[in-house]
C-alpha cells in the first residue's frame, strides 16, 4: 500500500534575534524535530524517517517556508533510501522538495544522501523560490545504489527562482530507463556518487568566483545571478562530502569577505 504525506516546516524571526518554528507538522515517514544546532545564530530542524520509504508509489513531500528574517537549517538524520515497491506493477516514487525564502532570510537545505536501491525508481523534484535578498545553500547528494548492487533508476530536476526569475532548472537522469550513456566516461564514468551544491547569496553581486576545477571530477560554475554552482563525482558517499563540503568552507569564506569589503 502507497503513502501519501508532506511534512511543513515554517520559520520565522521573532523580533529578538532568534527564529521561532510556529508550525512543524509531521505526517507519514516523515517525522520533523526541532534539533540542538551547531550555530546558535540557526534554528535547526531534523528530519526523521519513522518508516522506510520511498516504496514504489509513494508520495512524499517537504515544505519549508523561512519568513523574513529567520535563519533556519534544515537537514536529516540518515540517508534515505529508495525501495523498491511491492509487486511488478508498482509504479515509481515521487519525493517533492519545496522550498521558499524571504527577504534578508537564510535557508541551509542539508539532508543527507538519497540512495536509489536496486530495483526501485524515484523521481526527486526540488523546486526554491527566493527573495531577491534571501540566502539559501542547498547541498543534493545521490548514491546509485547500496554496496555492491547495482542502482534503481532515479531521476533529479532542481528549479530555483529568485525574486521571481530563472536562476537555475536542470534535471538528472540515472539506471535502468535513463538516457543511453548516463553511465560512460563523458558522464558517471563508474563513479557511484554524486553531488551538487548550490550556494545563492546577494554578496555575489559584488563579485563572483571564477569558474575552476575542485579536483579530477568537481567543478565551480558561477551563475548568471548572485550564485554559484559545485558539481562533484566520487567513487562513495564519504568521499562526495568530503569534496562539497570542502568547497562549502571555501565559498563561505568568499561571501564573508565580500561581506566585510
Amino acid at each position: 500500500m502507497s503513502v501519501t504525506a508532506t511534512a511543513r516546516i515554517t520559520a520565522v524571526a521573532d523580533g529578538r534575534g532568534s527564529t521561532a518554528l510556529p508550525v512543524l507538522e509531521s505526517e507519514g515517514p516523515l517525522a520533523l524535530r526541532r534539533t540542538r544546532s551547531p550555530d546558535p545564530a540557526y534554528t535547526r530542524v531534523t528530519v526523521v524517517g519513522a518508516m522506510s520509504a520511498p516504496l514504489g508509489g509513494d508520495r512524499l513531500a517537504v515544505e519549508v517556508l523561512a519568513g523574513d528574517g529567520a535563519r533556519l537549517t534544515v537537514d536529516s538524520a540518515a540517508a534515505t533510501v529508495a525501495l523498491p515497491g511491492a509487486g511488478p506493477d508498482a509504479v515509481p516514487a515521487s519525493y517533492d522538495v519545496r522550498l521558499r525564502v524571504g527577504d534578508e532570510a537564510e535557508l541551509l537545505w542539508l539532508p543527507e544522501q538519497i540512495v536509489s536501491a536496486y530495483g526501485s525508481e524515484l523521481d526527486l523534484t526540488t523546486r526554491a523560490d527566493l527573495a531577491a535578498t534571501a540566502r539559501l545553500v542547498l547541498r543534493e547528494e545521490q548514491v546509485l545504489g547500496r554496496h555492491g548492487e547495482r542502482t534503481g533508476r532515479l531521476s533529479t530536476r532542481l528549479t530555483v527562482r529568485r525574486a521571481g526569475r530563472p536562476l537555475l532548472d536542470q534535471q538528472l537522469a540515472y539506471g535502468p530507463g535513463a538516457p543511453g550513456g548516463w553511465d560512460g566516461a563523458a558522464v558517471l564514468g563508474g563513479h557511484r556518487a554524486v553531488g551538487q551544491l548550490l550556494v545563492v547569496d546577494p554578496a555575489f553581486e559584488d563579485g563572483l568566483p571564477a569558474p575552476r576545477l575542485l579536483g579530477p571530477c568537481a567543478a565551480l560554475t558561477p551563475l548568471a545571478g548572485p550564485a554559484v554552482l559545485v558539481t562533484a563525482l566520487a567513487a562513495d558517499a564519504r568521499l562526495l562530502r568530503a569534496v562539497l563540503d570542502e568547497a562549502l568552507e571555501g565559498l563561505l569564506k568568499e561571501t564573508k569577505a565580500l561581506q566585510e569589503r
